[in-house]
């Protein structure tokens, strides 16, 4: 059992810290806002969730740059199917618009589909 009830915004801090919002981050925990123990619930998911998508997205964009830098037209292919698979689940989220996914998706077949 964790101790910490925050456990699922520290597995996130590396993260946090690395694009300078682990000041924000405490910013959000210190504030008192709410007046409902629920409030002050949603507070810490809404932040845990931030979070996490931010790091799913961030993932994304680095496998995106991966693919594209690729020039073996194997290793595209395997690589494709990984992309296409995360821009799926953040759009499944709303992380990102499904119309945006399928644009990305179907840009990135076309370079996939273009290596010699």
């Amino acid at each position: 059992m964790l101790l910490n009830p925050l456990a699922e915004l520290i597995i996130y801090n590396n993260f946090a810290l690395r694009f300078g919002i682990g000041e924000q981050k405490e910013l959000y925990l210190n504030q008192d806002m709410a007046n409902h123990k629920s409030a002050l619930k949603r507070i810490r998911a809404n932040e845990a969730k931030r979070l996490r998508n931010r790091y799913q997205a961030k993932t994304t964009r680095t496998f995106i740059k991966r693919l594209k830098a690729t020039t073996d037209k194997v290793e595209a292919q395997e690589l494709y199917v990984k992309v296409s698979s995360l821009l799926d689940k953040l759009a499944k989220k709303n992380v990102i618009h499904k119309n945006n996914a399928s644009n990305k998706k179907s840009r990135l077949a076309k370079f996939v589909n273009a290596l010699a």
